[in-house]
């Protein structure tokens, strides 16, 4: 059984299966995936993605606010995501982490205070609730590490569709957090993330698609589907010279330690 760890599945582009997510999720676990953590990423998407997880018993959930989308109201008392706010959207069976919530300086370096502003409330949150977080980082390595470093939180989060350094990755690892690797590690200039992903330890590792972004190759260039997760579980299961079948249950393995309020069956 497979686990995709990350999906945004009010996202998703379902001209392929009809405009049926039934079907879509179908089609997924009739590949092998039996579990998916659907992604919060601003206070507009928190009801949706609360409702898919009471729609399917084999969602999950996380509510947050990505870094690209945070607002400078959204860190104002009573607005997404203030504390208040955030709590009150965690108070929830099948919200079982924090995020994506992080830092992104790639596409908005201007807007750095602001989202490092969101990511301590979000941390902050995490110190609360024991929940994990689940972080976004582009371009922003030295103050990700930083903010985690001040945080010391009591418990994990992962640093999800990993793209950057290994030094990064130990960094991070050395701190107990978890790395996801999605499409990207497959594509053809991904040797670098492919020295990380044949390094990172078996029981740190967990499989994503980010769909609907960043399909994995052979389906590069269409939109990402959760049944896809099988492809990069395959990939990295022979690029680190294991079976697949190994690599599966142990990643699922990692999921649900990672999350343990999460409602995996196997």
């Amino acid at each position: 059984m497979l686990v995709d760890s990350h999906c945004h599945l009010d996202r998703l582009d379902l001209n392929a299966h009809d405009g049926s997510l039934d079907a879509a999720l179908e089609a997924a676990r009739q590949r092998g995936v039996g579990h998916f953590l659907c992604i919060g990423v601003s206070a507009d998407n928190a009801a949706d993605v609360k409702a898919l997880t009471e729609r399917y018993v084999d969602v999950d959930c996380s509510v947050g606010v990505h870094p690209l989308d945070v607002q400078p109201l959204d860190v104002q008392p009573g607005a997404a995501p203030a504390l208040d706010w955030l709590l009150g959207e965690l108070n929830h069976p099948q919200v079982v982490a924090i995020g994506e919530t992080g830092l992104d300086y790639h596409y908005e370096p201007e807007a750095a205070e602001l989202q490092q502003l969101s990511f301590r409330v979000h941390l902050e949150a995490a110190q609360q609730t024991g929940k994990p977080v689940v972080i976004h980082t582009r371009g922003a390595r030295a103050d990700t590490l930083t903010m985690l470093r001040e945080a010391a939180l009591p418990q994990a989060g992962v640093l999800h569709c990993f793209t950057e350094d290994w030094d990064m990755a130990k960094a991070a690892l050395d701190m107990g957090y978890y790395i996801s690797l999605s499409g990207i590690v497959t594509f053809r200039n991904a040797d670098a993330l492919r020295d990380v992903a044949s390094k990172v330890p078996a029981d740190r590792l967990l499989v994503e698609t980010d769909s609907p972004y960043l399909a994995p190759i052979p389906h590069r260039g269409k939109p990402n589907l959760p049944q896809y997760v099988r492809e990069v579980a395959e990939f990295l299961a022979m690029l680190r010279g294991e079976s697949y079948e190994r690599f599966a249950e142990q990643t699922t393995e990692n999921f649900k330690r990672l999350f343990p309020l999460a409602r995996v069956k196997a």
